[in-house]
């Protein structure tokens, strides 16, 4: 597995969102208040809306087309809706702020 640098975390606002590629996707890097990074397919399960213009509340982004609840850590849309969006893992160096994709 590799990994590859794609941002800092000081180009992700707290409780925001950065968005980048990785091959034909659209990936959404999203930074809790805690500092921890958490990355999704930038791409709503319900209608494919773009996660990163949503609101981050909590563990959360809501769409912003129907406000869909999605959960940062594992993808999947809250009850009472259904579906899920990918997941990518993130590593970020604590020294320099480096954010680092996951890559299998």
């Amino acid at each position: 597995m590799g990994k590859r640098k794609v941002a800092t975390t000081a180009e992700i606002d707290a409780l925001g969102a950065r968005t980048v590629k990785l091959g034909d996707k659209e990936i959404a890097l999203f930074r809790l208040t805690d500092g921890e990074v958490l990355a999704l397919e930038n791409r709503c399960p319900h209608k494919g809306g773009k996660l990163s213009e949503g609101m981050v509340c909590g563990g959360t982004v809501h769409c912003p087309l129907h406000d869909w609840r999605i959960d940062l850590r594992t993808g999947s849309a809250l009850e009472p809706d259904e579906g899920c969006t990918g997941v990518y893992g993130v590593e970020v160096d604590p020294a320099s702020g480096a954010v680092y994709l996951l890559e299998e």
